[in-house]
């Protein structure tokens, strides 16, 4: 037996959504520890999304965009994404370096270190929300960084579809550091397998 997103009452919608809510605060509290700042976060948006809809979304397909990548395997396996563009990015990093005068969309050494650490930290805290949530053995993978257009980032996971769903989990989230504002896309994509595991755990289905 497995479950898609398109079959799920509302009921078990709203528990994803919720999921939703509290992988991003959880990212963003941590977020927050990271810089040892004040960082403030607006309501996210959670939708379930096709697939084929998230360069839409993004933007459009040549849209250029920060993308951290990540495998997610244990006892739920697919693929988590953390996607921003190239200004929220800038922001992002000035933000963690202290450095607010820079504007250049184009990125140093220490600056794409200091991106993959943030997708590091905000994709891991929301993956941690969601096994404390669940009581699943969720483990991630190394993150991968890549800047391009949302098109070309996106057919990483697309490669990978003969494994995993064609539904997305979206959240979009805003959070803020005075002020500074930084939008940043959550993108969960779980094997059609885990869907049901998911929702076995989270007590939803029998």
């Amino acid at each position: 037996m497995t479950i898609s997103f398109d079959e799920l009452n509302n009921i078990q919608m709203d528990v994803l959504k919720e999921i939703g809510n509290i992988g991003a605060g959880n990212a963003v509290t941590s977020l927050a520890k990271m810089i040892d700042k004040k960082v403030d976060m607006a309501v996210p948006k959670v939708k379930i999304l096709g697939f084929d809809k998230v360069s839409q979304i993004l933007g459009g397909e040549e849209m250029i965009v920060v993308g951290i990548l990540l495998s997610v395997t244990g006892d739920m396996t697919g693929i988590m994404m953390f996607v921003l563009d190239t200004y929220a990015a800038r922001q992002l990093v000035n933000i963690l370096l202290g450095n607010q005068e820079t504007q250049s969309l184009e990125f140093d050494e220490l600056e794409l270190s200091a991106l993959k650490e943030i997708g590091n930290i905000l994709t891991a805290s929301y993956l941690n929300a969601l096994a404390g949530l669940t009581n699943l053995k969720i483990l991630p993978s190394v993150p991968q960084l890549a800047i391009d257009m949302a098109g070309a980032i996106l057919s990483v996971p697309a490669i990978e579809f003969g494994k995993v769903g064609d539904s997305v989990l979206y959240i979009e989230t805003e959070f803020s550091e005075g002020i500074t504002k930084v939008f940043g896309d959550f993108l969960l994509i779980p094997d059609v397998d885990s869907y049901e595991v998911l929702l076995k755990a989270l007590g939803v289905i029998e």
